[in-house]
């Protein structure tokens, strides 16, 4: 299997965010249960409001908590299913 590997918001920024404002992770990636996918993503979306929900302040949607991965959109491919509707390749 190959690697997990995440970047981290690791604390808030104050003002332009920086390099230091993330940290970069690698972990093994766990065994597929039934029902799920393994997706090797290709492309993210980074969109404007991601750079609010950095902030711990009151806003339309939640902060970002410390130490996760930030959700977003992405486009990516099947490399190994355990789930009847995709196989590898989708």
């Amino acid at each position: 299997m190959p690697l997990n590997q995440q970047i981290l918001l690791d604390n808030r920024p104050a003002g332009e965010a920086q390099l230091g404002n993330f940290r970069q992770v690698s972990s093994p990636t766990p065994e597929l249960q039934e029902g799920q996918v393994l997706v090797r993503h290709h492309y993210l979306s980074l969109d404007p409001y991601m750079r609010g929900r950095m902030n711990e302040g009151k806003s339309y949607t939640a902060p970002q908590p410390l130490g996760e991965v930030m959700g977003g959109g992405t486009a990516g491919e099947v490399v190994a299913s355990r789930h009847s509707q995709f196989a590898v390749g989708d």
